[in-house]
């Protein structure tokens, strides 16, 4: 973009992100602790220049802010009250299965939590089968791939675990039925 050097280039690309910036902040309705990282810029004109249009280009916010000024490393710290809900908040909702938390617990986790349930709990009872109902992905690692840690545990507590794989069920929950007459 700049003519003639690199500063210069720098400097104009540090102006577009300022309008940008601002525009986003809005949209989105970011609230809080804010920084923002320009491209470092040797001169302290520029600099100036820079933390001027970002003070004009918020000033359509109607949001309370507050701007530091711009540090040698090319920072910007900011603080931004959020005025209402954002887009996200507003157009949807937590999700049921991780409430969300936008992940799921992997498979391999789940496993070695039934273990360790399982460990704990069992020698409280005086069957000699425990059956855990699982999401048929989780109860096909279960078998397969966490096969000889389910035989292991099996040996330890001395019971026999029955898988039972249920796709009535989320692929997170699970249930360990210890005897005929309780299930957890």
């Amino acid at each position: 973009m700049g003519k003639n050097d690199l500063e210069e280039t720098i400097f104009k690309t540090n102006m577009d992100a300022v309008k940008e910036i601002a525009y986003q902040l809005r949209l989105r309705n970011i609230g809080g602790i804010i920084i923002i990282d320009f491209i470092d810029m040797e001169e302290e004109e520029h600099r100036e220049k820079l933390f001027n249009a970002f003070k004009e280009a918020v000033k359509k916010d109607k949001s309370r802010i507050n701007i530091l000024k711009l540090s040698e490393f090319g920072l910007v710290q900011m603080t931004r009250k959020r005025s209402c809900e954002n887009l996200s908040q507003v157009m949807c909702e937590p999700c049921h299965y991780c409430a969300g938390e936008g992940i799921l617990k992997s498979r391999r986790t789940i496993c070695h939590e039934i273990f360790r349930k399982v460990s704990r709990k069992a020698h409280r009872y005086d069957n000699t089968q425990i059956t855990v109902v699982v999401h048929p992905r989780v109860g096909d690692m279960l078998l397969k791939e966490e096969g000889a840690v389910t035989t292991e545990l099996e040996l330890e507590i001395g019971k026999r675990l029955v898988i039972v794989p249920s796709k009535k069920l989320h692929i997170e929950k699970y249930e360990i039925i210890w005897d005929e007459n309780q299930g957890t």
